[in-house]
């Protein structure tokens, strides 16, 4: 089982991850691309990361935009370590800003 980070180390997450939010005990973003090809593509390579990790995102794609929901399950749905990792790979793979 996975342990809830502390607000303050969600916090000092948040400073390295731009544009993600800390809300309702989730880390949550919008990513907005130039079409749905560009969306699901991102999609696609995030998903080999997801599986990687055993960490799947709640996440959402209307047309060009994805919105993404990260929480652990096993930790009473709060953000822990897995979730900031995710995050950070999402923004590896990001190529819009």
């Amino acid at each position: 089982m996975s342990s809830p980070l502390t607000s303050k180390k969600i916090e000092q997450a948040l400073t390295t991850l731009p544009n993600w939010e800390f809300s309702d005990d989730a880390l949550c973003k919008t990513f907005q691309f130039g079409s749905f090809r560009e969306a699901m593509s991102f999609m696609v390579r995030v998903s080999f990361e997801a599986e990687e990790l055993n960490h799947h995102p709640e996440w959402m794609n209307v047309y060009n935009c994805i919105s993404v929901r990260l929480s652990t399950h096993d930790a009473d749905d709060k953000v822990t370590a897995k979730d900031v990792e995710l995050a950070k790979r999402f923004e590896k793979i990001n190529w819009v800003v």
